[in-house]
């Protein structure tokens, strides 16, 4: 049984900065990809920034020179920094992993966490 668990999301007026956490538990994959996406009212879920387990990362436009993703491969944790934060940030965060065995996809979510922006 695998569990993400997000933290860190909360409320900031524009151009703040929030730092969202998530703690991943399980028997999860060493050769991973921890990824953040982000649902707003309204609008699809779209990928925010996802990092493999070997460090390469892969950032939405909308928030690149803004958000930067970190991992903790030792403790399953998956970090998502983000500064200058505009309105449009707003939204339900989520945190998933996902790797490949035996050529089947592995995915696993966590519940979200809301991340508003507003003056």
């Amino acid at each position: 049984q695998v569990q993400l668990v997000e933290s860190g999301g909360g409320s900031v007026q524009p151009g703040g900065s929030l730092r969202l956490s998530c703690a991943a538990s399980g028997s999860i994959f060493s050769n991973n990809v921890m990824a953040w996406y982000r649902q707003a009212p309204g609008k699809e879920r779209e990928l925010v920034a996802d990092m493999t387990s070997g460090g390469t990362t892969n950032f939405a436009d909308s928030v690149k020179g803004r958000f930067s993703i970190s991992r903790d491969n030792a403790k399953n944790m998956v970090y998502l920094q983000m500064n200058s934060l505009k309105p449009e940030d707003t939204a339900v965060y989520y945190c998933k992993v996902r790797w490949s065995s035996w050529g089947r996809a592995f995915d696993y979510w966590g519940q979200g966490t809301q991340v508003t922006v507003s003056s």
